[in-house]
């Protein structure tokens, strides 16, 4: 079995691959202070309102954005599940991409597996002891995989696409 690095709490080895990681991203034409703020948000993207979505992006800390996306008094989007795992995917991204510094932490694992480790959470995690589906760790060395076959200029092109607001 490859070498593996657990990873969960922001402040702990490898915390930059943390959700709740403080790294400002611009992503559909606005600016959120970490990834778990625009995940969270986006459970709210289908109304035509913006009020969730903007209560969300605005919460202070990560930790609230996260009850903030579980409230189930909000309307969450009926596509959710389907959808989830590409929104994680293209923020996480964007993180990475938009943090070059994060993005050599990232590229410097090699090819070790990534894992997050805590018995919190078993779609996202592990479960604490590896029965969970580890989405955010397999979406993590996706976009190592990815970020290591760009060229500078499809980096940029990448960016700019994605800080653009949706049509």
């Amino acid at each position: 079995m490859k070498d593996t690095i657990h990873f969960y709490r922001q402040t702990n080895a490898f915390g930059e691959f943390s959700n709740f990681y403080h790294a400002p991203i611009v992503l559909d034409g606005l600016a959120w202070p970490t990834t778990e703020h625009y995940f969270q948000a986006q459970k709210f993207a289908h109304l035509p309102d913006p009020q969730y979505l903007e209560m969300v992006r605005l919460t202070p800390l990560p930790g609230s954005a996260a009850k903030l996306g579980r409230n189930r008094s909000f309307p969450l989007r009926p596509d959710w599940e389907q959808v989830k795992d590409n929104v994680m995917r293209a923020c996480v991204l964007q993180k990475f991409l938009q943090h070059p510094n994060l993005a050599i932490v990232l590229l410097g694992t090699g090819d070790r597996y990534l894992n997050e480790h805590t018995s919190n959470d078993r779609y996202w995690a592990d479960g604490g002891n590896g029965s969970g589906k580890n989405m955010l760790g397999i979406i993590l060395m996706e976009v190592r995989d990815k970020i290591s076959n760009m060229t500078t200029e499809q980096i940029q092109e990448e960016i700019t696409r994605a800080q653009n607001k949706p049509e």
